[in-house]
Formats: structure tokens, C-alpha cells, sequence
């Protein structure tokens, strides 16, 4: 017994210094969000912006407008300059104060950020406690759905009553990338970001 219980322990070790050896992971970072997390959030905030901003705000194409925005997430400052930058592309002027300015557009951020799913079959990592062993993860089938999402609208007012003119129906938008390993060492990847961080190893 406690020779087959070595031969399995020196087949464990040998295996994971094998798939140790090939394995890849993309979780450590020497930034507070990955490069493709802020390409997901990034994507998904440009897409939720209209094509046609005069359909989506009830104010004249061309007007003076300042940017507030209100929300908990900590990418806020970000949507308000890709907001900033659609508002400019499409004729509309966006000041600094309100002295120049004939609305105030106050962005209400109802979500921004990424969520991520995993599905998971095989054997999850072993710390050994009396041997002192570790085995890697062993995944027969893994796969790891990343999604950046963002979701805000537009609160419009003007100038210098602060009267409600009236609020945008909610800009919408995702992004997505998947990781997959199939047989311990096959990996590939689907995403439709456009140029998504490729890792190399």
C-alpha cells in the first residue's frame, strides 16, 4: 500500500512539474486593472454612444454645453471625456464653466466595470499539508468569460434656471473575452475587441 501510495505522489509531482512547465495565466499585473480590462471598459463605453446624438438629446445641435457627472464608479472621469469627445465630434462646444454654457448635461453612470464568469472541470490546485507537494490546476475543460459593460444616461438642463429639459433613454453597450484550455495545455481565445492584448510565453 504504501508503495503504490509513492508511485502515485511521484507521478503527481512529475505531472505538475510537466503541466507547470507549459502552463499559462494572465492574472498578475503590475496595474490596477489589466490592459484588457480597460480595453473592455473602454469598448463598451465608446459603443453605448448613439451615432445620431441629435435622435438622443433634446437640445439644438451646436449648443454650449458643461459636463457634470455622478456615479460610484471609479472609471467616471473616463466616461466623462469619451462623452466629452462624442459631444465635440458630432458640433456640440463643451466648456469649462458655465458662464459661456446654455445647458448643463449631468452624466448619470449607472454602471461601468467588468464581470467575470468561470466554468471549471478537472482538478483545482492542491497544497499538500503533510507531503509537502503542490499540484497545479489540472483542467480538462476551463473557460473564463470576461465582460465589460457600461450603462448611463444623460440628465439635460438649462441654463442659468437648472430646469429639467428632460433625460436620455439609457446608453447601453458590452464587451467580451474568453479564455478557454481544453486538455491541460490547449488555450485559445474568442473576443470582439479589436486588437486584444495577446500574452506571450
Amino acid at each position: 500500500m504504501m508503495r503504490k501510495i509513492v508511485k502515485v505522489v511521484c507521478l503527481g509531482a512529475a505531472l505538475a512539474g510537466l503541466l507547470s512547465a507549459c502552463s499559462a495565466t494572465q492574472k498578475i499585473t503590475n496595474s490596477v486593472r489589466t490592459a484588457t480590462e480597460q480595453l473592455l471598459i473602454s469598448e463598451a463605453a465608446k459603443r453605448s454612444l448613439s451615432k445620431q446624438p441629435e435622435l438622443a438629446l433634446p437640445i439644438p445641435q451646436g449648443a454650449n454645453v458643461k459636463l457634470d457627472i455622478t456615479g460610484i464608479s471609479a472609471d467616471k472621469d473616463f466616461l466623462r471625456g469619451v462623452v466629452a469627445g462624442w459631444l465635440g465630434q458630432h458640433g456640440y462646444a463643451v466648456q469649462e464653466g458655465a458662464e459661456n454654457a446654455t445647458y448643463r448635461i449631468n452624466i448619470v453612470v449607472k454602471a461601468l466595470g467588468t464581470e467575470l464568469g468561470t466554468t471549471f472541470f478537472g482538478i483545482p490546485p492542491v497544497q499538500g499539508s503533510l507531503i509537502p507537494i503542490s499540484l497545479p490546476e489540472l483542467a480538462l475543460y476551463k473557460a473564463e468569460y470576461q465582460t465589460g459593460y457600461s450603462s448611463f444616461y444623460l440628465d439635460i438642463f438649462e441654463l442659468p434656471s437648472n430646469r429639467l429639459i428632460g433625460s436620455t433613454t439609457p446608453f447601453l453597450a458590452d464587451a467580451f473575452y474568453n479564455a478557454y484550455t481544453v486538455l491541460f495545455l490547449f488555450t485559445f481565445k474568442r473576443s470582439d475587441l479589436v486588437s486584444p492584448p495577446i500574452l506571450h510565453h
